[in-house]
């Protein structure tokens, strides 16, 4: 049975805006690496869309950036949309009942399945889907943005932190 995460960068104020602030070199080798231990991520149409930038190879692109998309493309893409139509050849598309597709994708997958995108995590917060949050917090206050949490706030227990670099903190909750 997979586990299903909701990770993201997150300011200091609970915003997420990935054009504000990104990764350090040493955070962007830990989504390396997680990257290649995923079973795959489940998007809403818009985070769908931004990582969509993966799929193609830029010749701008360092080695590290090749790695992150080189595990990207591995793992399979689960894709929450009412306006899309299709998507990539290594993602399905979920169009009908979230709840009962996710509830199945959790008990046909083995590993952790991230999700992603504020808008995407509040239903699955309400429909109680999500197993761990995952918040990359960084010094930054943005005053702006979507929200980490743009719904409910269940109640959370910490379940372990750790110190990406000098100014990232990695912080694990689960359900309390």
């Amino acid at each position: 049975m997979a586990k299903l995460v909701f990770g993201m960068n997150v300011s200091l104020d609970g915003f997420v805006d990935h054009m504000e602030f990104g990764p350090s070199p040493v955070l962007f080798r830990h989504f390396v690496e997680q990257a290649r231990g995923l079973t795959g991520s489940l998007y809403g149409r818009r985070l769908y869309e931004i990582m969509s930038y993966w799929d193609e190879d830029d010749p701008g692109w360092g080695a590290p950036e090749r790695e992150f998309a080189a595990g990207w493309r591995r793992q399979h893409k689960w894709v929450a949309s009412h306006t899309l139509t299709s998507v990539s050849p290594n993602a399905t598309l979920i169009e009908g009942d979230l709840e009962t597709a996710v509830r199945a994708l959790k008990a046909e997958q083995p590993g952790e399945i991230e999700a992603g995108g504020p808008n995407l995590a509040r239903t699955l917060t309400e429909l109680g889907l999500i197993d761990e949050y995952w918040i990359y917090l960084h010094p930054v206050v943005l005053g702006k943005g979507a929200p980490f949490f743009a719904g409910p706030r269940p109640p959370l227990r910490l379940a372990a932190n750790e110190l990406i670099d000098e100014n990232i903190l990695k912080l694990t909750y689960v359900s309390a």
